[in-house]
């Protein structure tokens, strides 16, 4: 696809600074662009790089800088980029139709597309223009919605729903067992069955290796627009709000209930059945020990240690700052005793 930088501006908007008849190909960085190239400045420590960029045009903040062949203007630079992108990389679309390899027992719209090796099991549901990848194994009673598409080695287990638009990438196992286990005296453990759903909302992006479980008892729930990365693992009865953002490997626990328009960073652990706010940001390699009741950014990690030991230095580490404000006052008597003496 070849747009003109008027086109682009009348379809996003901004301030269009050059010439509007320019043509783009490509997005690009600022150091490796080159002809017909649309780079982007969105981190302020690149701007060296706007005085030895090729690109044909640049999308960034104001003011416009002297030097540049052509710029766009806007106050989210990197929000611009990540339509403009879009627009230019639309994803493809297959034909649609029933592979001859596939085995399909439920309904199929026949704008969708579905793979060789892909089974669908009794009562499913399959809605129109969905691309289901090579492999996939669809559960029985699995509704999925409009345009969504399934990337190859996708397992969503029975009764399962997904809304539209979704993108799921290869992998991802949706609606497995969650981990519920009672234990005899003698140790052993009796499995819970577990008879909940995972329900899913529209325009969600579940990423390669990612695990959602389950309901034991309810259902496990994805709000609209939430953005899972690679390999996370959400447990069983888990409720996500919408707009929430996760990173790579966050483990959350079991019943956890966890916000809008949250982010967590990559490796971050909630556990199970405490309450996460609205607008909270949790940084990388937090573990979440209690529900957290207010919008804000949140972060830290405790060493591992006998439970009992770590029980007691963090019951003092939630008092460091009072006996900071007792020692200065100690000093303060200290000092005052020294000089009477």
């Amino acid at each position: 696809m070849v747009l003109r930088l008027d086109e682009i501006v009348a379809r996003f908007g901004g301030e269009l600074v050059g010439a509007g008849d320019t043509l783009i190909s490509r997005i690009g960085t600022l150091e490796n662009s080159g002809s017909g190239d649309l780079a982007f400045l969105a981190n302020p420590k690149y701007r060296h790089q706007l005085s030895t960029t090729r690109a044909a045009a640049v999308i960034m903040a104001p003011p416009a800088v002297e030097g540049l062949a052509a710029t766009i203007l806007t106050p989210q630079p990197y929000l611009y980029y990540a339509r403009v992108a879009q627009w230019l990389n639309p994803l493809p679309m297959p034909a649609p139709g029933i592979h001859s390899a596939a085995v399909v027992e439920g309904d199929v719209a026949a704008s969708a597309s579905v793979g060789p090796g892909v089974w669908v099991g009794s009562g499913a549901v399959i809605g129109e223009r969905v691309v289901i990848g090579a492999n996939c194994s669809i559960g029985a009673g699995v509704t999925i919605g409009v345009e969504t598409r399934l990337a190859a080695n996708v397992v969503v287990y029975a009764n399962c729903r997904l809304g539209a638009r979704n993108l799921v990438h290869s992998g991802a196992v949706i609606g497995a067992d969650g981990f519920g286990f009672a234990r005899e005296t003698d140790g052993a453990w009796v499995k819970i069955p577990q008879v909940g759903r995972v329900l899913i909302g529209d325009d969600v992006e579940i990423g390669a290796g990612t695990t959602i479980d389950r309901g034991a008892l309810g259902d496990t729930v994805i709000a609209n627009g939430v953005k899972l990365d690679n390999q996370i693992q959400v447990g069983h009865n888990v409720q996500i709000g919408a707009h929430t953002a996760m990173a790579g490997c966050v483990g959350i626990a079991g019943s956890a209930v966890i916000g809008a328009r949250c982010t967590v960073g990559g490796g971050a652990v909630i556990l199970g059945h405490l309450q996460i706010a609205d607008d909270v940001d949790v940084a990388a390699g937090t573990l979440v020990t209690k529900s957290i009741r207010s919008a804000g950014s949140y972060s830290g990690a405790v060493p591992f240690l006998e439970h009992g030991d770590w029980l007691k230095n963090f019951s003092r580490l939630r008092h460091l700052d009072a006996m900071a404000d007792r020692i200065r006052a100690l000093e303060q008597r200290l000092a005052a005793l020294e000089k009477k003496s």
